[in-house]
């Protein structure tokens, strides 16, 4: 296949290393001096300097050459690029199907990146998002992961697994495209939350019973919103929650050692150097639970950390002081 991959962050850059196994891929990015260090050094010294790019991986800064006769793009953009990058391709006319990797709810709107795509694609473009637990720096390495591959049309997600599966990365496919979107969201969110229970020493007891109603909590939205709840025992799910939540590649749990530690907020995105994606999913995650009248009480405890800063002594004198309830209703 001929593959374009939209975002020579980490994530895209690993994407497309590992494509290019088997595949002929391009990689975009809007920054020309990126574009220029890649082709000096064949690799991404920004992000991933340590991995050479493979002979059948080619990098530009026009748009319209990476995506000509391109057969599949990959959207591997922070969440607030994925309404422009869909635009740019309508707006030149490109048929070829469409993957996003972006993971969140679009600021301002509370849209599940499907919804965005709605909005700005055309109805016979096939479409879909690839998610799961997978650090940028071991999928480029080539160590062993599996992703899934989500869309409202299966036989389109079994096809697209199918050619893109390596001997490296597994691929599953999924007809959840809604619980796989909700489970990419708010596992960062929660991630948040785990790295401040970590940063504050409370120990693995407290850990666990975050993560296991942080889940609950993925559960409660995705059911709320039309997902499966089984997609949350999946690797959109469960497994990108755990890693994302105790690895030590995660920039969503630094963010939540950080803000144990009391630093500022503002502070701690200038230096975290890349993105965080919790940070602004925790704001709309909790508008759209308060919408559907559903209970999200880590979620609403990371905003009020992030946003209100609210000691987090209290907020977690307010977790443990809630009321008992049967661990069934979810």
């Amino acid at each position: 296949m001929k593959l374009a991959v939209l975002g020579a962050g980490s994530w895209g850059t690993a994407l497309a290393i590992r494509f290019a196994d088997q595949h002929q891929v391009t990689l975009w990015s809007r920054d020309a001096n990126q574009v220029t260090e890649m082709q000096a050094s064949s690799a991404n010294p920004r992000y991933l300097a340590d991995v050479v790019f493979p002979c059948t991986l080619s990098v530009t800064h026009d748009l319209a050459s990476a995506v000509k006769n391109a057969e599949l793009v990959l959207i591997v953009t922070p969440m607030s690029g994925l309404r422009s990058s869909l635009k740019a391709l309508h707006d030149m006319g490109c048929k070829a199907a469409v993957l996003w990797a972006c993971k969140g709810l679009e600021a301002g709107t509370m849209l599940l990146p499907h919804q965005v795509a709605a909005q700005e694609m055309s109805d016979d473009v096939p479409r879909g998002m690839l998610s799961g637990p997978s650090f940028a720096q071991e999928v480029a390495q080539g160590l062993p992961a599996a992703v899934t591959i989500a869309s409202n049309d299966a036989q389109f997600a079994r096809l697209t697994v199918t050619e893109l599966n390596t001997s490296v990365l597994r691929l599953y496919a999924s007809d959840d495209l809604i619980g796989v979107e909700i489970g990419a969201a708010v596992k960062n969110v929660i991630a948040i939350a785990a790295g401040v229970c970590d940063g504050l020493k409370l120990g693995l007891n407290a850990r666990a019973a975050l993560l296991t109603r942080g889940l609950a909590e993925m559960a409660r939205f995705a059911s709320a919103l039309g997902g499966k709840t089984e997609t949350m025992m999946g690797l959109a799910g469960i497994g990108d929650l755990m890693l994302t939540a105790t690895g030590d590649l995660s920039r969503n749990r630094r963010v939540g050692l950080l803000l144990a530690q009391g630093l500022n907020l503002d502070d701690i995105l200038k230096n975290l150097g890349h993105v965080a994606e919790g940070v602004p999913t925790a704001r709309e995650v909790l508008r759209q639970a308060a919408e559907l009248g559903i209970e999200m009480p880590i979620t609403a405890a990371v905003c009020k950390m992030l946003f209100e800063h609210m000691p987090v002594q209290d907020i977690l004198a307010d977790l443990m002081g809630r009321s008992p309830k049967m661990e069934s209703d979810i």
